[in-house]
């Protein structure tokens, strides 16, 4: 073997492992945690000397497409002042869709759902968007302007 493959086989060995999963409901739970995770780090680059801020605490959801198996999922809300924006997954398979994230603002003791973001759908791998209580409304790309504009209740 020569020097450059020892090398590349032993890094190779350093490297962590992907985990196999035993099913693909397993294989999309892994994905929505670690796709709410990442969600989280650009919310947080996103809103940078804002002075929003950001918390996270895990949901239980079950799905009776997993066999109504129950499972954690990280929720992330954001707070100004006397509002909070809570993003919270609601299930993991629907119509189309794998892991939808319901965005809510909550103020004066009351939550109103304002969108609905989904981590896959049939038109895309990323996650896209659309607003709820608007029937036909097409999901478009989840972005930066996106997002601004699903949390633009938080200021009064």
């Amino acid at each position: 073997m020569s020097a450059k493959a020892q090398f590349l086989k032993k890094l190779q060995d350093q490297q962590p492992r992907r985990r196999d999963f035993d099913s693909k409901s397993e294989a999309d739970i892994a994905d929505l945690r670690l796709r709410m995770g990442e969600l989280q780090e650009n919310m947080a680059a996103w809103l940078t000397d804002t002075g929003i801020s950001i918390a996270s605490h895990d949901v239980a959801l079950s799905d009776l497409l997993v066999g109504g198996k129950t499972f954690t999922v990280p929720a992330l809300s954001l707070r100004y002042d006397d509002r909070e924006i809570k993003f919270t997954p609601v299930f993991l398979y629907g119509q189309g869709v794998t892991g939808c994230v319901e965005v809510c603002l909550c103020m004066q003791g009351r939550a109103t759902p304002q969108f609905r973001l989904f981590m896959r759908c049939s038109e895309s791998v990323d996650w896209t968007c659309s607003p709820v209580g608007v029937p036909g409304a097409h999901r478009s790309a989840f972005s930066e302007d996106a997002f601004f504009e699903m949390i633009a209740g938080l200021l009064p």
